[in-house]
């Protein structure tokens, strides 16, 4: 009968719509997923990035805090400095002769 057909027809429009759907939603939930493989392994790779910048920072920071006393004024006079500067290349010069 037509009402059967129709009902027939309904339903199969109704599960190819479905399926149809359930097909987008699983290839979106592939792609979602593998772009999260992806971020996650990102994340994982600037992470170990940052620690080892981290870590030079921190040995250049070490650095400087052990070379700042050589180089920082020590209170000194400008004639004091010029006066030890010039004792320091005299005994160069002798050392060399």
């Amino acid at each position: 009968s037509s009402a059967e057909d129709d009902a027939a027809s309904s339903y199969q429009k109704f599960m190819d719509e479905s399926n149809e759907d359930i097909a987008v939603k699983e290839t979106e939930m592939d792609h979602k997923e593998h772009k999260k493989q992806d971020t996650d392994a990102e994340t994982l790779t600037l992470k170990k990035q940052l620690q080892l910048t981290q870590e030079e920072l921190d040995a250049a920071l070490a650095y400087y805090d052990k070379l700042k006393p050589d180089c920082v004024d020590n209170n000194l006079s400008y004639e004091d400095r010029v006066h030890m500067r010039e004792e320091e290349i005299q005994s160069l010069k002798e050392a060399l002769d």
